[in-house]
């Protein structure tokens, strides 16, 4: 949606089953100019969730069902699909994932690490530290950016022991952790509220990630609270506005720019729904 043109410059892979929101989905990735390519079974419906929002909180009630029945064997390794992956240049895999197929997410990541391309990963939500520390682990060594909210940053940190809810502390700790390719060092994007924090080096050269021992504050786009209708996807937005520029290689600046256009367009519209085109300059 960011970048308009050229159309289907993104890929998504996912399962869905055979059936109306299998179909919905397919409807929205093509309005939005995504290529999906999903994995389609009829063991379980596609999966669904409830959004209950009070003024500007909002509560989730999912029910996982297709998303948990995706199988490495029998979607991404086949050639076709797995063609796809070595074509694209960024990687982005929610946390959410781990649950489902940590063996998938790692064959992407030793990818990306192996010919030097940007792996992303989200902590996505509090429990994905709490109950699935043990593939998250595996697979942080291949992270070249690390996205999440200031409860999944902290909830990361007691995890691994780091002793301190400061989150810039927090944003360093997470950037030394191994790393596998060391020609990209890692950058950590946590988003606290009406500020991202972004830890990274003083001087980060253009379209590459770098570190150091700096840490960035952003203040996100003023908004009138009663503008904020609807925070359900604000998350998700801004991580897809910082990857739409990361893909052109703007500086990372611009790229945090863009995530917070792009989250302040979301909340100010019911569900996840953006208009026709962006006025993003």
């Amino acid at each position: 949606w960011m970048i308009q043109e050229p159309h289907k410059v993104a890929t998504f892979f996912g399962c869905i089953g055979t059936d109306r929101f299998g179909e919905i989905l397919k409807k929205k990735a093509e309005e939005a100019h995504v290529d999906a390519h999903y994995y389609e079974q009829n063991e379980e419906p596609t999966g669904t969730c409830a959004a209950c929002i009070t003024g500007d909180n909002r509560s989730l009630v999912a029910n996982l069902a297709a998303a948990n029945c995706y199988k490495k064997e029998k979607h991404l390794d086949l050639d076709s699909n797995w063609e796809l992956v070595k074509k694209a240049k960024v990687y982005y895999i929610a946390g959410f994932f781990l649950t489902v197929s940590p063996e998938s997410i790692l064959k992407v990541a030793k990818h990306a690490s192996e010919n030097n391309k940007i792996f992303c990963m989200n902590l996505s939500a509090p429990f994905i530290s709490q109950f699935f520390k043990e593939p998250l682990m595996k697979v942080m060594p291949y992270v070249d950016i690390l996205f999440g909210n200031e409860t999944e940053a902290a909830t990361f940190a007691k995890e691994l022991g780091f002793e301190t809810d400061d989150i810039a502390e927090i944003a360093k700790k997470a950037q030394n952790l191994p790393k596998e390719n060391t020609k990209r060092q890692r950058m950590v994007v946590f988003t606290q509220g009406k500020e991202t924090l972004l830890q990274l080096s003083e001087k980060p050269a253009r379209g590459e990630m770098a570190a150091g021992e700096k840490v960035t504050r952003f203040p996100v786009l003023d908004i009138d609270q009663n503008h904020i209708v609807d925070t359900n996807g604000a998350g998700d937005a801004f991580v897809g506005g910082f990857l739409s520029s990361l893909v052109k290689e703007h500086a990372v600046e611009e790229c945090i720019r863009a995530g917070h256009y792009s989250a302040n367009v979301i909340i100010r519209r019911v569900g996840c729904t953006f208009p026709e085109k962006p006025d993003f300059q």
